[in-house]
């Protein structure tokens, strides 16, 4: 399953954020409930305000006149607890009103939203009111009531929330700059890490990673530098196994050329001897016999050439002695040749190739008839280019053709391509193989040229 790649710095920047943004919540939801449950402690405390009130001013009436007021005495208390949205009255024992006083709602709370509103009513219940008795020498002469309205509540608790909301979301909003600066701080030497991980990937063994600040990273790497150090290693040991194999194979194949040339070259010219001899008698003696000792000879001669295209393949030219570019034209002549104009084998040359050690001359010689051979064994071209340039420090050869070899499976495994990567590996060079189109594949080897040669540009 493909999963979306995030930034890990976003990704903890994220995740810090969320989890105070939870804390914020619960800090906004712990601000409601403190809201309400002090609007309950106001009216209750204002309910007993207004009962002393009430009580001392029938104490008072009474001393006065010597029987208990009709009037409650609100208005004393009123001057002292009255606020926008406050109701205070007086009942009687049987629950009649007798008097009763309220304060408007402040005009500043009348914006409050209505999400907010119905959230609130749905959470706490609006209808906030304390009720304490009135009592004189052990009788109940009646109840002092305070209530707040629900305007009044909703609009204290949003004044509140949304102060309090302001303020945490500016420092939600800082503390995520802060983090993501923090972590981009702290995370700055995985661009190193990521860097030496793309040299590594691209080929350059010797990459290797500074100490970083964090324990962590060092770790990190330390384990990078010990596998980079252990794979160049590996590596140095395997491309010299690799020429080592590749020189025994080169000397295994002009021993097994010498042994076909001296063996079984000189029998099959026996063999077309015998035949050219036998033919000429029979023509004599036996006229019936002249068909087959040509057919005999015919058949020698084919071998012999056979032989001579496996000589050539198990045993090139003299690199050396003929030099690189003489050795790769007599090759594409060959191939011209013996293609019957099916295929049109062409070279380019780029450069001045003179100078060249004659062991990395012949390992270019053998990639490059490999890769000719490929295509015309196997593609089944109509045109074969060889393409050999000089660059400032390296060697490129180029081979492409316009047959079927551009599958994919072929660029994988088989038809010599394995032989390829081994020469180009133990030469410290790099090679592509490339299907542009639907057909045809292209091959190209980027090989270094040993230190110390002296090159000519073209």
């Amino acid at each position: 399953m493909w999963i979306l790649p995030i930034d890990l710095k976003l990704r903890l920047g994220l995740r810090v954020s969320a989890l105070a943004a939870l804390c914020f919540v619960a800090a906004l939801a712990f601000t409601l409930f403190e809201t309400h449950r002090e609007a309950r402690l106001q009216v209750d405390r204002i309910a007993r305000t207004v009962a002393s009130a009430v009580t001392l001013q029938q104490e008072q009436t009474r001393w006065i006149k010597g029987a208990v007021d009709v009037s409650s005495g609100l208005e004393a208390a009123a001057a002292v607890v009255m606020e926008p949205g406050l109701c205070i009255s007086y009942r009687s024992p049987n629950g009649e009103t007798r008097e009763q006083l309220c304060s408007g709602s402040n005009p500043e709370q009348s914006g409050v939203p209505g999400v907010f509103a119905a959230v609130y009513s749905g959470i706490f219940d609006t209808d906030v009111q304390s009720v304490r008795p009135v009592s004189l020498a052990g009788a109940h002469l009646g109840d002092a009531v305070a209530s707040i309205t629900p305007q009044r509540l909703i609009g204290r608790s949003w004044d509140q929330t949304s102060h309090l909301a302001v303020v945490m979301a500016t420092a939600l909003l800082a503390l995520c700059g802060f983090v993501y600066l923090a972590l981009a701080t702290a995370l700055r030497p995985t661009r190193v890490i990521r860097t030496g991980l793309e040299r590594l990937a691209a080929g350059d063994l010797s990459a290797r990673l500074p100490p970083f600040d964090l324990a962590e990273l060092s770790a990190v790497g330390h384990v990078f530098n010990q596998l980079a150090g252990s794979l160049e290693v590996t590596v140095a040991e395997r491309s010299a196994l690799t020429r080592q194999l590749i020189a025994v194979q080169d000397e295994e194949r002009r021993r097994l050329a010498r042994e076909l040339h001296d063996e079984f070259g000189q029998c099959l010219a026996a063999i077309g001897a015998v035949a050219a001899s036998a033919g000429q008698v029979a023509q004599v003696s036996c006229p019936v016999l002249v068909p087959d000792c040509g057919s005999i000879g015919r058949t020698a001669a084919h071998m012999m050439e056979a032989l001579r295209n496996a000589l050539l393949r198990l045993r090139p030219p003299d690199v050396g002695e003929l030099g690189l570019v003489a050795s790769l034209e007599s090759l594409v002549s060959g191939w011209n040749s013996a293609g019957g104009g099916r295929t049109t084998f062409r070279i380019e040359l780029d450069g001045v190739f003179d100078g060249l050690p004659e062991d990395f001359a012949a390992n270019l010689y053998r990639i490059a008839q490999e890769a000719i051979t490929n295509a015309a064994k196997h593609a089944e071209a109509s045109s074969v280019v060889l393409r050999l340039r000089m660059q400032d420090a390296d060697i490129e050869l180029f081979v492409a053709d316009n047959g079927k070899a551009g599958n994919g499976v072929a660029v994988k495994s088989g038809m010599g391509l394995l032989g390829m990567r081994e020469r180009v590996a133990a030469l410290g060079g790099s090679i592509r193989f490339d299907a542009p189109g639907p057909g045809g594949l292209q091959v190209r080897a980027v090989i270094p040229v040993p230190v110390g040669e002296t090159r000519v540009a073209a």
